[in-house]
């Protein structure tokens, strides 16, 4: 990205962004405008025109060559730093904006770092271990409400730029032919937090604002225009589904279920749940969450806490069922279901040959 900054012309990229590691002290912020979340950096060169610019000429290059194509074209934003040029750091404005905000008391059956989010000065160091990444999203969460708009109108403005490049993407498939014959999912890797639930950002919680994602295919022919559907996806499934779409064999190493069936109506859907899992820190912050169509439960590693959550009588997951004694049964039979869960995702690696 610094070498096209350069190419383009901007010698001085570096003044643009903040230096790593950081100085001692409060670091000085030009490049930042008076609200702190404008970008003096002009559009031509930010990493979401780079992306889209690249994005292009690998699909111009595979065009000009006649030879199929995979392109994972991977923006960077929303992300932290809420900071983005303009035209886009204005299009939206902070009065319009709703913050998320905690319900009273709903931490207080979660999981202690939960509760810990929401100490003035929280002390994480009891996570922290050895070879591990630092507890990443485990900080003071409490945010002033018109700080989190102001985050929040910034944030849609840097969806906006992205989607922006995404159409050039798309563009560049029907300029170059390739539209009628290329299957593009749009996705991404986890949600984020902007006030709700008293979090910002991201971490090791698994609500719903954090791992129930967009996705959108299109596949000309085979996935019909403008269908929707509930049907449960995971991101594991999408590399069986590509190389399936592609006519190539699944290896047996992949774990995902190949969904291009149950995209294009000829078959129902694979999956009836998916397990998400974040080993943040190699022991302390380890969780693994089982979620169907209605109950999600989430269990740490050498933990007697998790989380039980019914997604239909509490969609806003703000009552923690893991300790409730009236669920027991319940509890149970997910935690069975939670088990069968991880014996069937365990891949073949290769088939069985039978032998003495």
């Amino acid at each position: 990205y610094a070498l096209w900054m350069e190419e383009k012309g901007l010698k001085n990229w570096k003044d643009y962004f903040e230096p790593w590691p950081k100085p001692e002290g409060k670091a000085e912020r030009p490049w930042r405008g008076e609200d702190g979340q404008t970008w003096a950096l002009p559009e031509e060169y930010h990493y979401s025109t780079w992306t889209g610019e690249r994005s292009v000429a690998m699909l111009e290059e595979y065009a000009e060559q006649d030879q199929p194509f995979f392109l994972w074209a991977s923006f960077h934003d929303p992300h932290p730093p809420y900071v983005v040029p303009e035209p886009w750091a204005s299009m939206y404005d902070p009065d319009d904006m709703v913050a998320g905000h905690l319900v009273e008391g709903e931490h207080e059956k979660n999981p202690p770092h939960f509760q810990k989010t929401q100490e003035d000065k929280p002390d994480f160091s009891m996570y922290q271990e050895p070879g591990g990444n630092g507890c990443h999203g485990f900080h003071r969460q409490k945010t002033p409400d018109a700080v989190t708009r102001k985050r929040m109108a910034t944030y849609y403005g840097m969806i906006s730029f992205m989607d922006k490049e995404i159409g050039r993407i798309l563009d560049a498939l029907d300029r170059l032919g390739q539209a009628e014959n290329t299957l593009v999912v749009f996705t991404t890797d986890h949600g984020h937090f902007l006030g709700q639930h008293g979090l910002v950002a991201k971490g090791a919680f698994h609500y719903e604002d954090m791992i129930r994602i967009p996705m959108i295919a299109r596949y000309p022919g085979r996935i019909p225009a403008g269908i929707t559907n509930s049907d449960i996806q995971a991101i594991v499934d999408l590399p069986p589904t590509f190389l399936a779409a592609a006519g190539i064999p699944v290896p047996g190493l992949m774990q995902g279920h190949d969904q291009i069936l149950a995209w294009s109506g000829e078959a129902e859907a694979p999956r009836d749940h998916v397990i998400v899992e974040n080993r943040h820190q190699p022991t302390k912050v380890h969780l693994r969450t089982y979620v169907d169509k209605r109950y999600k439960i989430t269990v740490y590693r050498g933990q007697e806490y998790g989380e039980l959550f019914d997604l239909e009588e509490d969609p806003g997951e703000v009552r923690n069922l893991w300790d409730d004694p009236q669920v027991a049964d319940l509890k149970r039979d997910l935690l069975f279901r939670f088990m069968q869960a991880e014996l069937e995702r365990e891949p073949t690696r290769m088939p069985r040959i039978a032998g003495a």
